[in-house]
């Protein structure tokens, strides 16, 4: 294994590109961007997705890399690394890293979930042919049972940084690779096995083909800004969840390059996601949800009554752990690290610390759904789960985003002429230097505009 100082690097480019591309897939692209796709129109919606994912997504995920790459450091000391200690740089660092704990606060326990889900459906715990009715009961009984919820949040933690623990590469890349090829090969053998349901062309139209309609319903503008917000949120960026791969990368190949790859691989996961929930849908009359209602509810309703349905449902659970245990291990990967960097301590230390802190952190959060249900910090029906996910996705990730964007085109920052060179160090695609204005400009208009109607969609 080669070494830089004492910092490990990926074995191989095919491991960083795995590794990295598993912090990106995650839930949102099985339970987010297949509903959103089919709600705002279909084949409209996807083709303006793309043209976002690539024109907005794609810049700021080469800036984490980039960054990452160019200072061998996670957040903790990549600003003062590439700008200096005196630049007020430096100050940024502590609330992007708070962004990390708030999100896995409880990401581990959605992880939880999909694990009692899979464990139940590969031992046959759920009965054949239910009633969506049943499958609510099933899911609100989960959500009123602590004990449940916290030993199998507390058993995917555990995993997760037992896993970090052994380092890098024989660690996190070792494990993570071939959790990544098996995730797309399950999800491959499904799009294949709803090719043969009789709903499977029903369900692709409602997915994909345009929808003039339920496109005048819901509005051109809504469509433009939902396909927006979902390609840039996509990508996990904004608090240095990707730029901890940089640190750990080769310069073989150039910075642009290895972006693209990631991008298409969380692209591919969240259009085939489609393939395999709309046609198991419209096969069995089921009405498609968004957020956990489609997973845990309405996809369990529609495994129960397919022949073969255990195997199906365990196999698609799986396939949803497996995801969700790859961002896991990701974002831990990065608290560890910027931990060890600011504290100066083990990797063994670090991760016993962080163990404790972060199961402290999501009690709160499961006791939302039961002992604490009657706290509603935002109002409604609210939890502390709803909270935090608007303290990350509303506010941290997107403003953690124009962060970097200026950091890499301000003088006082890494300056644009060193961005530029670190990214188009290696073999492949390079970014042209005079794209200064569309970074400077262009991208943190773009994501202001996501802030205020992210607030606007929320409160108006």
């Amino acid at each position: 294994m080669a070494t830089e100082g004492k910092r490990e690097k990926f074995s191989s480019r095919f491991g960083f590109l795995l590794v990295a591309a598993g912090c990106a897939i995650g839930l949102g692209n099985v339970w987010r961007f297949p509903h959103m796709a089919g709600q705002c129109g279909g084949a409209l919606f996807v083709l303006i997705y793309l043209a976002f994912l690539f024109a907005v997504g794609l810049p700021f995920l080469i800036i984490e890399i980039a960054v990452g790459r160019a200072a061998r450091k996670s957040l903790s000391g990549a600003f003062e690394e590439l700008a200096g200690e005196k630049t007020g740089w430096r100050h940024h660092k502590y609330w992007m890293i708070a962004g990390n704990y708030i999100l896995m606060s409880f990401y581990g326990l959605i992880t939880g979930w999909l694990l009692y889900y899979s464990v139940r459906f590969a031992t046959g715990g759920f009965p054949e042919k239910i009633s969506e009715a049943q499958a609510v009961e099933a899911f609100t009984g989960l959500l009123a049972d602590p004990a449940i919820m916290f030993i199998c949040m507390l058993a995917c933690s555990a995993v997760a940084f037992w896993v970090i623990g052994m380092g890098v590469v024989k660690g996190v890349e070792r494990i993570t690779k071939p959790m990544m090829i098996l995730l797309l090969v399950m999800l491959v053998a499904m799009s294949v096995h709803s090719v043969f349901l009789p709903g499977f062309g029903e369900g692709i139209s409602y997915y994909l083909v345009p929808d003039g309609e339920r496109m005048e319903k819901i509005g051109l503008l809504k469509i433009v800004w939902s396909a927006m917000g979902q390609a840039f949120f996509t990508l996990s960026i904004g608090i240095g969840s990707i730029e901890i791969f940089g640190t750990y990368a080769n310069k073989d190949s150039s910075v642009v390059s290895e972006a693209a790859w990631i991008a298409i691989l969380d692209t591919v996961v969240a259009v085939l996601a489609g393939f395999v929930i709309f046609p198991a849908c419209f096969t069995f009359g089921v009405e498609p949800s968004a957020g956990p209602g489609l997973i845990f509810i309405t996809l369990n309703t529609v495994f129960s009554n397919i022949a073969g349905g255990m195997f199906w449902g365990s196999l698609f659970f799986f396939f949803m752990l497996f995801a969700a245990m790859t961002t896991l291990i990701a974002v831990y990967e990065n608290i560890i690290s910027m931990t060890i960097e600011l504290f100066n301590i083990s990797r063994k230390r670090s991760v016993i610390i962080n163990f404790i802190v972060l199961t402290a952190l999501s009690i709160p959060v499961l006791l939302g759904f039961n002992v604490l249900d009657f706290i509603h910090p935002m109002g409604g029906d609210s939890t502390i789960l709803d909270l935090q996910d608007f303290l990350i996705s509303n506010n941290i990730l997107p403003l953690g985003s124009v962060l970097f964007v200026l950091f890499v085109t301000a003088r006082n920052g890494m300056q644009w002429e060193k961005f530029v060179a670190e990214v188009n160090t290696g073999a492949g695609a390079k970014l042209p230097a005079s794209l200064l204005w569309y970074f400077r400009y262009i991208l943190p208009v773009v994501v202001v505009v996501l802030l205020v109607a992210g607030y606007f969609d929320i409160f108006a």
